[in-house]
């Protein structure tokens, strides 16, 4: 009998710690499984690009090097190719393997994210950074193509989060790990660098004793310069110097044309949606007006912030100060590294709207401008969520997805498979929607219901007021009619 109890609270206890641990992961879960039956219901998309790398991967398949024919490498760094290979070994050498393998790494991108917000900003605006990266045309389309720009994001990412927890924990050794890792997303596209942009930020602004060593800082790019020695030093003999020697910085734009000083601005919007932009536009207006409030938000708001300028000034000036033709139109590559911060940022609205709310509910007088900022703020997000959802929905019955900076440029992918309406794979995709909403709403079930009481209380003592008001001026009718 006591051991038939004893195994009772055991098996409870165990239950408890199961359903703890599954309320907990579902947010994050419930976005992954989302974003992968969302992205199963579209592409793969193609084009010249695509078809290029995934020529390089077969290049190695076939001979062992990315060659896009025998004896021609590509000029791009080799990791990506590599990693695409033994994959495509182990499973098909086809285009729609090549695809799905970049798909796992983009879904492996969005859980980065969600780790770099919450170790910044917490677990909230995690979940909500990560399903605006998940959700965004902008990552859909390239995690459905065979490019190397998302495996050099994934890189990327994982050497700024260990660089973070090295830097933080004032550990030499987590650094050299990052270190290693920032080789490898080098190793992978040259785009890496820009990641630096950050660590470099958080670095000098939160380095203790032990990483103030200049020897430490040299360390850190040793495995970089082996890598890339070994590669094009060694191996193919074409010199350290080619390491910057692409088509894309000797391809200018045609002769006569006059480049759009907005072109950025141009993708942006149909990339992100301009409700993502005002979100962001907010967040830095409430953290930088009210800077008492947010002063542990703010730190992390200008690491996004000069990152996204620096990457953002460098791309306008190669597309409109050097006329190259490359940055002018594929900023859907080359500002790819930024996605993250525009989701962090435009997030970090949650956190914010969140303090506002608390403040607001502490006054006697619960200030009506606290409440409206918070609803607007929510209101921004939510909507900003759901229209990229419909973009998506909309551009998978396309047979093309064009990214325009201009009227007359931009970057185009084609679909050999759009979907139709009432289609399987049509149904598969809001089934990935209500995935993904479904763990927003979990993580925020709280804070949702918080706000919903409160603003009941609100509405219904507004009524009860006016119903007063109104039965006192009837009363007071009446009254001056009987005398």
């Amino acid at each position: 009998m006591k051991l038939s109890l004893h195994t009772n609270r055991v098996f409870k206890l165990d239950l408890q710690r199961f359903a703890t641990r599954l309320s907990e992961s579902y947010p994050l879960a419930g976005i992954l499984i989302g974003a992968a039956m969302v992205s199963a219901s579209i592409g793969p998309f193609h084009n010249v690009d695509t078809q290029l790398e995934f020529g390089a991967a077969l290049g190695v398949v076939k001979w062992g090097m990315p060659f896009i024919r025998y004896g021609h490498v590509i000029n791009q760094p080799p990791l990506a190719f590599y990693l695409a290979a033994l994959f495509l070994r182990v499973f098909s050498p086809s285009y729609d393997i090549g695809v799905a393998i970049v798909t796992v790494i983009g879904l492996g991108c969005t859980v980065l994210v969600y780790k770099i917000g919450k170790t910044f900003y917490g677990k909230s605006v995690a979940v909500l950074a990560a399903t605006l990266f998940a959700m965004t045309p902008w990552h859909l389309s390239i995690s459905r193509s065979f490019l190397i720009d998302v495996q050099c994001l994934f890189f990327s990412l994982l050497f700024l989060l260990v660089g973070i927890y090295a830097i933080r924990r004032d550990s030499v050794k987590l650094l050299m790990v990052s270190g290693m890792l920032f080789a490898i997303a080098f190793l992978t596209k040259f785009f890496a660098v820009f990641t630096l942009i950050p660590l470099t930020y958080f670095y000098f602004s939160y380095r203790q004793k032990k990483l103030k060593s200049k020897r430490v800082i040299a360390g850190y790019f040793l495995p970089v310069l082996i890598l890339a020695f070994l590669w094009y030093q060694v191996i193919t003999g074409r010199g350290l110097l080619s390491t910057g020697a692409i088509d894309d910085f000797i391809t200018f734009s045609p002769v006569g044309t006059v480049p759009s000083p907005f072109f950025i601005i141009n993708f942006l919007l149909v990339g992100l949606g301009a409700l993502f932009l005002l979100a962001i536009v907010l967040s830095f207006i409430i953290s930088f007006v009210r800077r008492d409030f947010f002063i542990n938000f703010i730190p992390y708001d200008l690491m996004s912030l000069v990152t996204i300028v620096v990457v953002g000034s460098i791309n306008a000036f190669l597309g409109v100060g050097l006329n190259l033709s490359a940055p002018y139109n594929n900023p859907i590559k080359y500002d790819y590294h930024l996605l993250p911060f525009f989701s962090l940022l435009a997030a970090s609205l949650v956190g914010k709207s969140s303090v506002l709310f608390d403040s607001a509910k502490s006054k006697q007088k619960p200030k009506k401008v606290l409440f409206s900022i918070v609803l607007i703020s929510i209101t921004l997000l939510a909507a900003s969520i759901c229209l990229n959802m419909k973009w998506v929905n909309q551009f998978s019955t396309w047979d093309h997805w064009l990214f325009e900076v201009d009227a007359d440029g931009g970057y185009a992918f084609l679909n050999y498979n759009p979907m139709s309406e009432g289609s399987f794979m049509m149904n598969i995709q809001y089934l990935g929607f209500t995935f993904v909403l479904s763990g927003i709403i979990w993580q925020c079930r709280h804070r949702l219901r918080d706000f919903l009481c409160g603003l009941y209380r609100r509405l219904r003592l507004w009524i009860e007021t006016k119903n007063a008001f109104s039965y006192a001026r009837r009363k007071n009718g009446l009254i001056t009619l009987s005398d």
